[in-house]
């Protein structure tokens, strides 16, 4: 899912950028899995509404895989509603998956399963804004201003609260097997963002709590269940002399369960259990948790995982000098380090869970650009390193 997070992320960042309604934009990457590929992607904002937009991105790979995505996004149905549609197709050849024990905590990175995969996901996502903090003061277009001011650590009196509604459907289909596996599932999710700034964070907090619910069939039998809890701190450390002019600690902590995993039915060749396909299961490894990992590497019921970063951004700023880029609007770049450590587990068990853990630390880059946050990072663990470019702060 390593293009549906790209894709998701670009997005979010074109949105928020003021300069340009309308861009199409060409593209190329190339990485271990997907080799050399090439793409377009393109947004049109304000289409209908002023803070609603269009996103389209289609790639090709010289490894015959190919991604396709459609969104229409913050479509408002009322003064304190909106809603979002996505959807997501790939086909991902000779990819490397680490299927049922490959994705344990102790499982070894190089025993992995190497087929072609055709996955989608079609979703609608429904936002109430509560009537509280930023929304009681600015309606609706509080929810979508880039800055806002941290009063208070209350969610009555300061940021914008949310209860999200998502009904989704996903598969997954591996050629070596022809098994599809499926989700037709819903979410429901409270979430209170009170930072000041969504870009470059200074100080507030972000929480999430999400409750998945779905089943592989319309079936009662193998319906599952899975809770997510995230939580975002951020303290700024203020100027450091001539050196930066700002200095920010981040932390994260996210942790989430499936408690129906072992609610299993017998039946005569196995046992029918309230579990996620694998593609939906606990995951770490990706663009968000465990970063020096790929997508879903570790998979199962449970999982907890820590991030740090210390995040500065120099009084030192060259880029406007650099013929081609300053082309471009640049205010600020961002030097970060980085520290994570997490693992999946069978059990929510707070001792296993906090035993063998992983461990990713790393290094970035981050740019403003266009009023886009571009992100490009390593990362290492014990025994796998990837770089990344991507868009968007981590969290």
């Amino acid at each position: 899912m390593f293009v549906a997070g790209f894709v998701l992320a670009c997005f979010s960042g074109l949105v928020q950028a003021k300069e340009k309604d309308f861009a199409v934009v060409p593209f190329y990457f190339q990485t271990e899995s997907l080799g050399n590929s090439f793409g377009v992607a393109g947004v049109a904002k304000g289409v209908g509404q002023p803070q609603a937009a269009l996103f389209g991105m289609g790639l090709y790979t010289d490894k015959d895989s190919y991604v396709g995505f459609l969104s229409a996004f913050n479509y408002a149905l009322s003064s304190n509603i909106t809603a979002t549609a996505q959807l997501y197709q790939a086909r991902y050849n000779e990819n490397k998956y680490y299927l049922g024990s490959q994705g344990d905590n102790g499982s070894d990175i190089d025993n992995f399963t190497l087929t072609d995969g055709l996955e989608d996901q079609y979703k609608l996502e429904f936002r109430y804004l509560l009537p509280w903090g930023g929304i009681a003061d600015n309606g609706l277009i509080g929810a979508f201003k880039p800055e806002r001011k941290v009063r208070t650590a209350s969610p009555l009196e300061s940021g914008i609260s949310s209860i999200y509604f998502k009904p989704f459907y996903s598969s997954r289909e591996l050629s070596f097997d022809k098994n599809k596996e499926q989700a037709k599932a819903f979410e429901i999710s409270f979430d209170w963002d009170n930072r000041d700034s969504a870009r470059r964070t200074t100080k507030g907090s972000h929480t999430a709590f999400n409750v998945i619910v779905g089943a592989d069939s319309w079936s009662t039998d193998d319906a599952w269940v899975k809770t997510e809890f995230e939580n975002s701190q951020y303290y700024s450390l203020g100027e450091l002399g001539d050196w930066f002019d700002q200095q920010v600690l981040a932390f994260n902590f996210y942790t989430a369960d499936t408690p129906t995993w072992k609610d299993c039915l017998p039946s005569q060749a196995n046992k029918q259990c309230g579990r996620p396909p694998e593609h939906e299961q606990v995951r770490l490894g990706g663009l968000y948790r465990l970063r020096s990992y790929g997508g879903g590497r570790y998979h199962g019921r449970s999982a907890i995982h820590y991030s740090a970063e210390y995040r500065v951004i120099p009084d030192w700023q060259p880029l406007g000098d650099v013929p081609l880029i300053n082309y471009y609007d640049l205010p600020w770049w961002q030097w970060v380090v980085f520290a994570e450590v997490g693992r999946v587990a069978d059990d929510y068990d707070l001792k296993e869970l906090h035993t063998d853990m992983k461990w990713s630390l790393g290094g970035a880059i981050r740019f403003q650009v266009e009023g886009i946050v571009v992100r490009t990072e390593i990362a290492q663990s014990e025994d796998d390193r990837t770089f990344r470019v991507m868009i968007n702060q981590p969290f």
